[in-house]
Protein backbone atom coordinates (compact mmCIF):
# COMPACT_ATOMS: atom_id res chain seq x y z
CA UNK A 1 0.00 0.00 0.00
CA UNK A 2 1.59 3.30 -1.10
CA UNK A 3 1.17 6.64 0.69
CA UNK A 4 -1.86 7.71 -1.34
CA UNK A 5 -3.61 4.41 -0.61
CA UNK A 6 -2.83 4.80 3.08
CA UNK A 7 -4.20 8.34 3.10
CA UNK A 8 -7.42 7.13 1.47
CA UNK A 9 -7.67 4.26 3.93
CA UNK A 10 -7.32 6.65 6.89
CA UNK A 11 -9.89 9.05 5.44
CA UNK A 12 -12.45 6.31 4.75
CA UNK A 13 -11.91 4.57 8.09
CA UNK A 14 -12.71 7.80 9.94
CA UNK A 15 -15.71 8.48 7.69
CA UNK A 16 -17.14 5.09 8.68
CA UNK A 17 -16.98 6.37 12.24
CA UNK A 18 -18.63 9.70 11.34
CA UNK A 19 -15.47 11.80 11.52
CA UNK A 20 -14.43 13.81 8.46
CA UNK A 21 -10.72 14.56 8.21
CA UNK A 22 -9.00 17.24 6.15
CA UNK A 23 -6.05 16.37 3.92
CA UNK A 24 -3.75 17.85 6.54
CA UNK A 25 -5.22 15.67 9.28
CA UNK A 26 -4.90 12.54 7.12
CA UNK A 27 -1.26 13.38 6.50
CA UNK A 28 -0.69 13.95 10.21
CA UNK A 29 -2.08 10.50 11.02
CA UNK A 30 0.10 8.87 8.36
CA UNK A 31 3.21 10.62 9.69
CA UNK A 32 2.24 9.64 13.23
CA UNK A 33 2.02 6.01 12.10
CA UNK A 34 5.43 6.18 10.41
CA UNK A 35 7.05 7.69 13.50
CA UNK A 36 5.36 5.12 15.74
CA UNK A 37 6.67 2.17 13.74
CA UNK A 38 10.15 3.66 13.44
CA UNK A 39 10.53 4.47 17.13
CA UNK A 40 8.95 1.16 18.16
CA UNK A 41 12.11 -0.62 16.99
CA UNK A 42 14.01 1.18 19.78
CA UNK A 43 11.38 2.01 22.40
CA UNK A 44 8.59 -0.30 23.55
CA UNK A 45 5.54 1.71 22.43
CA UNK A 46 3.02 -0.77 21.05
CA UNK A 47 2.56 -4.42 20.11
CA UNK A 48 0.28 -3.30 17.27
CA UNK A 49 2.27 -2.21 14.22
CA UNK A 50 0.36 -3.30 11.09
CA UNK A 51 -0.97 -0.21 9.34
CA UNK A 52 -4.67 -1.12 9.23
CA UNK A 53 -4.59 -2.39 12.82
CA UNK A 54 -3.01 0.85 14.04
CA UNK A 55 -5.66 2.90 12.24
CA UNK A 56 -8.56 1.02 13.83
CA UNK A 57 -7.15 -0.15 17.17
CA UNK A 58 -5.28 3.04 18.03
CA UNK A 59 -6.42 6.01 15.91
CA UNK A 60 -10.14 5.26 15.52
CA UNK A 61 -10.37 3.84 19.02
CA UNK A 62 -8.76 6.96 20.52
CA UNK A 63 -11.25 9.30 18.84
CA UNK A 64 -14.33 7.11 19.40
CA UNK A 65 -15.61 9.31 22.22
CA UNK A 66 -16.23 12.08 19.67
CA UNK A 67 -18.88 9.92 17.99
CA UNK A 68 -20.88 9.05 21.12
CA UNK A 69 -24.34 10.60 21.27
CA UNK A 70 -23.91 12.44 24.59
CA UNK A 71 -20.28 13.52 24.09
CA UNK A 72 -19.88 16.54 21.84
CA UNK A 73 -16.62 18.23 20.92
CA UNK A 74 -17.69 21.00 23.27
CA UNK A 75 -17.74 18.46 26.14
CA UNK A 76 -14.03 17.76 25.78
CA UNK A 77 -12.98 21.24 24.69
CA UNK A 78 -10.63 23.21 26.92
CA UNK A 79 -7.86 21.86 29.12
CA UNK A 80 -7.50 18.10 28.70
CA UNK A 81 -5.02 15.70 30.34
CA UNK A 82 -4.23 12.19 29.07
CA UNK A 83 -3.00 10.13 32.03
CA UNK A 84 -0.63 7.27 31.21
CA UNK A 85 -0.59 8.33 27.57
CA UNK A 86 2.10 5.83 26.50
CA UNK A 87 2.58 6.28 22.75
CA UNK A 88 0.10 9.16 22.78
CA UNK A 89 -3.23 7.35 22.91
CA UNK A 90 -5.85 8.74 23.08
CA UNK A 91 -4.37 12.23 23.40
CA UNK A 92 -2.56 12.71 20.09
CA UNK A 93 -5.41 11.44 17.85
CA UNK A 94 -7.86 13.65 19.77
CA UNK A 95 -5.55 16.62 19.29
CA UNK A 96 -5.26 15.94 15.55
CA UNK A 97 -9.06 15.78 15.14
CA UNK A 98 -9.79 18.68 17.53
CA UNK A 99 -6.80 21.06 17.12
CA UNK A 100 -8.26 23.61 19.57
CA UNK A 101 -7.69 21.26 22.52
CA UNK A 102 -5.12 22.36 25.07
CA UNK A 103 -3.52 19.02 25.76
CA UNK A 104 -1.31 17.66 28.55
CA UNK A 105 0.25 14.25 27.96
CA UNK A 106 1.43 12.55 31.16
CA UNK A 107 3.62 9.46 31.32
CA UNK A 108 6.08 7.95 33.79
CA UNK A 109 8.59 6.78 31.15
CA UNK A 110 10.99 9.41 29.82
CA UNK A 111 11.60 7.60 26.51
CA UNK A 112 7.91 7.84 25.68
CA UNK A 113 7.93 11.55 26.45
CA UNK A 114 10.91 11.96 24.09
CA UNK A 115 8.96 10.11 21.39
CA UNK A 116 5.91 12.31 21.94
CA UNK A 117 8.04 15.44 21.65
CA UNK A 118 9.24 14.17 18.28
CA UNK A 119 5.64 13.53 17.21
CA UNK A 120 4.49 17.00 18.27
CA UNK A 121 7.40 18.63 16.46
CA UNK A 122 6.89 16.69 13.23
CA UNK A 123 3.10 17.04 13.22
CA UNK A 124 3.42 20.72 14.21
CA UNK A 125 1.00 20.32 17.10
CA UNK A 126 0.53 23.40 19.28
CA UNK A 127 -0.66 23.74 22.89
CA UNK A 128 0.63 20.32 23.93
CA UNK A 129 2.41 20.04 27.29
CA UNK A 130 4.49 16.91 27.94
CA UNK A 131 4.91 15.85 31.56
CA UNK A 132 7.26 13.11 32.77
CA UNK A 133 5.77 12.11 36.14
CA UNK A 134 3.87 9.33 37.84
CA UNK A 135 0.14 10.03 37.97
CA UNK A 136 0.08 9.83 41.79
CA UNK A 137 2.80 12.48 42.07
CA UNK A 138 1.39 14.81 39.42
CA UNK A 139 -2.14 14.67 40.87
CA UNK A 140 -0.77 15.90 44.22
CA UNK A 141 1.13 18.77 42.60
CA UNK A 142 -0.72 22.15 42.76
CA UNK A 143 0.39 22.79 39.18
CA UNK A 144 -1.85 19.96 37.95
CA UNK A 145 -4.36 19.16 40.71
CA UNK A 146 -7.96 20.05 39.80
CA UNK A 147 -6.76 22.20 36.88
CA UNK A 148 -8.38 20.30 34.01
CA UNK A 149 -11.77 20.30 32.33
CA UNK A 150 -11.37 16.72 31.12
CA UNK A 151 -9.18 13.73 31.91
CA UNK A 152 -8.91 10.73 29.60
CA UNK A 153 -7.16 7.42 30.15
CA UNK A 154 -6.95 4.34 27.96
CA UNK A 155 -5.87 0.81 28.93
CA UNK A 156 -4.04 1.97 32.06
CA UNK A 157 -5.51 0.11 35.07
CA UNK A 158 -8.71 -1.28 36.61
CA UNK A 159 -11.52 1.23 37.09
CA UNK A 160 -11.03 1.78 40.84
CA UNK A 161 -7.29 2.39 40.51
CA UNK A 162 -7.82 4.55 37.44
CA UNK A 163 -10.37 6.69 39.27
CA UNK A 164 -7.92 7.46 42.07
CA UNK A 165 -5.27 8.37 39.50
CA UNK A 166 -7.50 10.58 37.37
CA UNK A 167 -10.28 12.34 39.29
CA UNK A 168 -7.84 14.51 41.32
CA UNK A 169 -6.77 16.21 38.07
CA UNK A 170 -10.27 17.45 37.24
CA UNK A 171 -11.91 20.56 38.64
CA UNK A 172 -15.44 20.40 40.01
CA UNK A 173 -17.95 19.99 37.14
CA UNK A 174 -15.27 18.50 34.86
CA UNK A 175 -15.30 15.02 33.31
CA UNK A 176 -13.25 11.86 33.44
CA UNK A 177 -13.60 9.60 30.39
CA UNK A 178 -12.22 6.07 30.78
CA UNK A 179 -11.64 3.97 27.67
CA UNK A 180 -12.38 0.32 28.40
CA UNK A 181 -12.65 -2.92 26.42
CA UNK A 182 -15.89 -4.84 26.07
CA UNK A 183 -17.93 -5.66 29.16
CA UNK A 184 -17.31 -3.29 32.04
CA UNK A 185 -20.26 -3.74 34.45
CA UNK A 186 -18.48 -5.75 37.15
CA UNK A 187 -15.41 -3.52 37.08
CA UNK A 188 -17.55 -0.37 37.37
CA UNK A 189 -19.56 -1.84 40.26
CA UNK A 190 -16.33 -2.55 42.13
CA UNK A 191 -15.23 1.04 41.53
CA UNK A 192 -18.40 2.80 42.73
CA UNK A 193 -17.10 3.42 46.25
CA UNK A 194 -13.84 4.87 44.93
CA UNK A 195 -15.69 7.09 42.44
CA UNK A 196 -17.79 8.55 45.26
CA UNK A 197 -14.82 9.00 47.61
CA UNK A 198 -12.90 10.86 44.89
CA UNK A 199 -15.83 13.24 44.35
CA UNK A 200 -17.29 11.75 41.19
CA UNK A 201 -20.54 10.30 39.95
CA UNK A 202 -21.14 8.08 36.95
CA UNK A 203 -22.97 10.03 34.28
CA UNK A 204 -23.16 7.33 31.63
CA UNK A 205 -21.59 4.18 30.24
CA UNK A 206 -21.57 3.78 26.47
CA UNK A 207 -21.01 0.33 24.94
CA UNK A 208 -20.32 0.21 21.23
CA UNK A 209 -18.46 -1.48 18.38
CA UNK A 210 -16.05 0.49 16.25
CA UNK A 211 -17.49 0.80 12.75
CA UNK A 212 -15.64 -1.26 10.17
CA UNK A 213 -14.40 -3.67 12.83
CA UNK A 214 -15.55 -6.18 15.44
CA UNK A 215 -13.82 -4.28 18.26
CA UNK A 216 -16.11 -3.98 21.30
CA UNK A 217 -15.54 -0.94 23.51
CA UNK A 218 -16.99 0.73 26.60
CA UNK A 219 -16.65 4.39 27.54
CA UNK A 220 -17.22 5.30 31.19
CA UNK A 221 -18.09 8.97 31.71
CA UNK A 222 -17.71 10.32 35.25
CA UNK A 223 -18.61 13.85 36.30
CA UNK A 224 -16.72 15.56 39.13
CA UNK A 225 -19.32 16.82 41.62
CA UNK A 226 -17.13 17.40 44.71
CA UNK A 227 -13.50 18.29 45.26
CA UNK A 228 -11.24 15.28 45.88
CA UNK A 229 -10.10 14.97 49.53
CA UNK A 230 -6.51 16.17 49.90
CA UNK A 231 -5.23 12.80 51.09
CA UNK A 232 -5.86 11.32 47.63
CA UNK A 233 -4.26 10.02 45.54
CA UNK A 234 -2.29 7.88 47.97
CA UNK A 235 1.47 7.45 47.63
CA UNK A 236 2.93 5.97 44.45
CA UNK A 237 2.02 2.33 43.90
CA UNK A 238 -0.72 2.13 46.54
CA UNK A 239 -3.77 2.73 44.27
CA UNK A 240 -2.68 -0.18 42.08
CA UNK A 241 -1.92 -2.60 44.90
CA UNK A 242 -4.83 -1.63 47.17
CA UNK A 243 -7.68 -0.07 45.17
CA UNK A 244 -10.55 1.44 47.17
CA UNK A 245 -13.53 -0.93 47.06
Amino acid sequence: MDSDDKINFIKNAFLKNNIQLSSQQCNQFLLYYELLVDWNTRVNLTAITEFEDVVFKHFIDSTALLTLKDVSRETINGQLIDVGTGAGFPGIPLKIVVPSLKMTLLDALSKRITFLQCVCNNLKLKDVKLVHMRAEDAASDPMFREKYDVCVARAVANMATLTEYCLPFIHKSGYFLAYKSGEIDEEVNEAKKCIKVMGGEIKQIEKFTLSGSDIARSMVMIRKVENTPKKYPRKAGTPGKHPIK
